[in-house]
């Protein structure tokens, strides 16, 4: 383990891919279901609506200030699945593996792995790996699957945003990806900038707990803040006012994006939510958020609005206003 790396062998199906996911994936994600060594996980599941979701991480750098892959793939799909209400129970993973990658930098990942899901109290139970041809890959690829269970009478959905609702952030954009941005172009800032990687499940627990009346849900990963909003203007056919002045940045953020003629609101996230809610709830959602550790910086931050076009908008710090369109393009690939 300590010197070896991947090769063809471990995904033939013979003596050495068992023995791989014996001593690894086995020892590290261990638990009742996946040591059955069945080709699926059969479990009980409360009566009610059920949600599933996959997710594909090809992040580059697989080591980044915060996090890796390992907790990374964990932390998107739980989230995915939490977006809905729902509370996350089971995971799945997948490993795509390049001939010749180092087996210690596996261990790491799937140690990284084990621990947030542990953490998170979302075990894998059944995966599946392959390895592919060396330059036919890059390294790793991991795609994760996770089921939950939605609680009854909860509604939660991208289609659900109506004119005059709340429009509520749970805390600093753009950690996620300065973090990678920096770490994979080598540059160094004054102050370290750690990517914002984390399970949300517990705060939208919290969450839906003190206001069921949420209307939507969404991480803002990919394309960041602004075209997650975007994207529910686009699924509720309204639009949105957002108050510059209100949306917090974490000032190393700022200043990494302002160097590099950056924006934070377009850059990912992967510990981060945005809810809409009607308006005579938002005060005691807030409270809900900021009294939870992963919602502190809580704030918010506009307001949908009547918007034929769909169009959202921000007043900001300077008293002007600006369209905040979707993302053209991309200002970095392989950032989750």
């Amino acid at each position: 383990m300590k010197k070896g790396t991947v090769d063809m062998t471990h995904g033939s199906g013979g003596r050495a891919m068992a023995q791989l996911i014996e001593e690894l994936f086995v020892r590290h994600f261990d638990n009742d279901l996946l040591r059955q060594a069945n080709d699926q996980a059969a479990f009980e599941v409360d009566a009610g609506r059920m949600v599933m979701s996959t997710d594909g991480h090809v992040i580059s750098p697989l080591f980044f200030p915060g996090g890796d892959i390992g907790s990374l793939s964990v932390h998107g799909t739980i989230n995915d699945v939490a977006m809905s209400g729902a509370r996350p129970l089971y995971l799945s993973a997948g490993f795509i593996l390049e001939e010749g990658f180092p087996l210690t930098d596996l261990e790491r990942i799937v140690v990284s792995m084990a621990q947030a899901s542990r953490a998170a109290g979302v075990p894998v139970v059944t995966g599946d790996t392959k390895v592919v041809e060396k330059g036919k890959g890059d390294g790793i690829f991991i795609t994760t699957t996770g089921v939950g269970a939605i609680p009854a009478g909860l509604n939660i959905s991208g289609d659900l945003a109506r004119p005059g609702d709340a429009i509520l952030l749970s805390g600093t954009i753009g950690d996620h990806g300065v973090a990678i941005m920096s770490s994979r172009e080598n540059l160094e800032f004054e102050t370290s900038i750690q990517s914002d990687s984390a399970a949300l499940h517990t705060l939208v627990a919290d969450m839906v707990t003190a206001v069921p009346q949420i209307h939507c849900l969404r991480d803002p990963t990919r394309g960041g803040l602004a075209t997650t909003l975007n994207e529910l203007a686009r699924q509720s056919g309204v639009g949105m006012q957002l108050q510059e002045s209100a949306i917090p940045v974490n000032p190393a953020v700022n200043d990494a994006c302002e160097l590099l003629g950056l924006d934070p609101l377009y850059m990912a996230n992967e510990g981060k939510l945005v809810c809409i809610c009607p308006q005579h709830h938002a005060q005691k959602l807030l409270q809900a958020m900021q009294a939870h550790p992963l919602g502190a910086q809580s704030a918010i931050i506009g307001e949908v609005i009547d918007d034929e076009q769909g169009f959202v908008q921000m007043q900001t710090s300077f008293g002007g206003g600006r369209i905040v369109d979707w993302l053209a393009g991309e200002q970095l690939p392989r950032i989750c």
